[in-house]
């Protein structure tokens, strides 16, 4: 019971942070539910409220989708996502639970530094950068990050990048979320009523909690998150490998 309040909680505040970087539901989702089920089955149940979210999120900011980067990008994303996908499929728990704390960690150095907001892939590199992405949220459900960094090189407006990141993370969820039907759907059943808590708490997020964020200094707030996606991180090597 203590678990799925926490959880509720940190859903709530995971669908707020999405509303206001374009990512962050996988990112916080996945790594805690890890930590209570293992990381092959968080993937395969944090991509559901993940799913939900990101569709509440692309219809509220659905008009600002710039379409070149989402039909280019986007399509590279995909098939990185269907390749991490297949992957997340043939590799073990606790190889998968170590990707994912190292990604995690790195990621979290890189926004407490403040490094992550100086990334840039370059015009190339960006789509390399989105396969890269894609294929990361297959494999560990974690992608917005480096997908972001990657976008950077576009150069667009911040609410046409949410919004497209968003539809790209949309494409990435139909390319993985099949594969994971069809190996993990027993074991995401086993831990519906968590599945379902994740959900209504990142549409609550999305709705209601983005507003106070937005009152959140920027730099601050990154590395609030950046923080608590450290210390995810450190608990998934430190407290539950499996």
């Amino acid at each position: 019971m203590a678990f799925a309040i926490l959880f509720t909680i940190v859903a709530v505040f995971a669908g707020a942070v999405a509303s206001v970087a374009g990512f962050g539901i996988g990112s916080i989702l996945t790594p805690l539910l890890a930590v209570h089920t293992g990381t092959k089955v968080a993937v395969a149940a944090a991509s559901i409220p993940h799913l939900a979210g990101t569709l509440l999120l692309f219809w509220l900011m659905r008009h600002h989708v710039n379409r070149r980067v989402l039909w280019s990008f986007g399509i590279a994303s995909a098939l990185g996502g269907l390749a991490g996908a297949l992957a997340h499929a043939r590799l073990s728990n606790q190889f998968l639970t170590v990707v994912l704390a190292s990604l995690l960690i790195l990621t979290g150095i890189l926004g407490l530094a403040g490094l992550d907001r100086r990334m840039r892939f370059g015009r190339r590199g960006t789509w390399v950068g989105g396969a890269v992405s894609g294929a990361l949220g297959g494999l560990v459900g974690n992608q917005g990050g480096i997908r972001s960094a990657a976008m950077l090189g576009f150069d667009i407006p911040k609410e046409s990048f949410i919004a497209t990141a968003t539809a790209i993370a949309l494409l990435v969820d139909a390319a993985r979320m099949p594969v994971y039907a069809v190996v993990d759907a027993a074991l995401v059943l086993e831990v519906w009523p968590l599945v379902a808590l994740g959900t209504g708490g990142v549409l609550a997020g999305i709705i209601v909690g983005a507003r106070l964020l937005r009152k959140i200094p920027e730099t601050f707030f990154r590395r609030i998150v950046s923080a608590i996606i450290l210390a995810l991180g450190l608990s998934l090597i430190f407290l539950r490998q499996r």
